[in-house]
Order: structure tokens, then C-alpha cells, then sequence
């Protein structure tokens, strides 16, 4: 099992940064890669970024450019940096992981808010 917690979330302004971060625990050696998936009110979860072990990064068209994942292997840790943030990239984000084998978990974490007011 892979816990993962989120933290970093508040309010910025259109055009400003966030960084968020996510820790992982548990069984991590069985995870390969780690990523950020996002839930605006009344829409669907949707993916938006993802950083493979195995190296390179994945993200949606809505980010690309502006957001940035990365990782700490010694911690082992995911963040992403937002930057030229918009109103529309107000949501909560969950971290996830990529467990071997298995794909992207199917439990997720209490997320963490991001509020862009313009």
C-alpha cells in the first residue's frame, strides 16, 4: 500500500505561483511514477501532470508550459510547480501513484485546494 499526503494548496492571483507537494509513504518501491490529477466544482477529476521513474514527464494541454512536476528520490516526494496561474485552474489537486503491474490507484487522498482569483 502507498499513502500519499498533498499539501501547498491556498489562493493566488491570475499570473501567480503555487507549489504543491506530495509525500509518499508505505510501498513506494512498487510505484512507477507519481502525478497530479485535478477537480474543478462540478466537473469530472482530470489529469494533469505525471513524472515517470523511468524518466520524462506527461501534461495535459491546459498546463503545458505553465506547470512543472518534479521529484525529490531521496524523499521520495512529487511537487508541482504552477506558474501564470488562471482562474481556471481553481480546483482541489490529488497526488496519485502508478503502482507496478496495476496502474494508477484507485483510493485517493483528501487533495489539496487551489484557489486562482482574477
Amino acid at each position: 500500500q502507498v499513502q500519499l499526503i498533498e499539501s501547498g494548496g491556498g489562493l493566488a492571483q491570475a499570473g501567480g505561483s503555487l507549489r504543491l507537494s506530495c509525500a509518499a509513504s508505505g510501498r513506494t518501491s512498487y510505484t512507477d511514477a507519481m502525478g497530479w490529477f485535478r477537480q474543478a466544482p462540478g466537473k469530472e477529476r482530470e489529469f494533469v501532470a505525471a513524472k515517470r521513474w523511468s524518466g520524462g514527464s506527461e501534461y495535459s494541454d491546459s498546463v503545458k508550459g505553465r506547470f512543472s512536476i518534479s521529484r525529490d528520490k531521496t524523499n521520495p516526494t512529487v511537487y508541482l510547480q504552477m506558474n501564470s496561474l488562471k482562474p481556471e485552474d481553481t480546483a482541489v489537486y490529488y497526488c496519485n501513484a502508478v503502482v507496478r503491474g496495476r496502474g494508477w490507484m484507485n483510493t485517493w487522498g483528501q487533495g489539496t485546494q487551489v484557489t486562482v482569483s482574477s
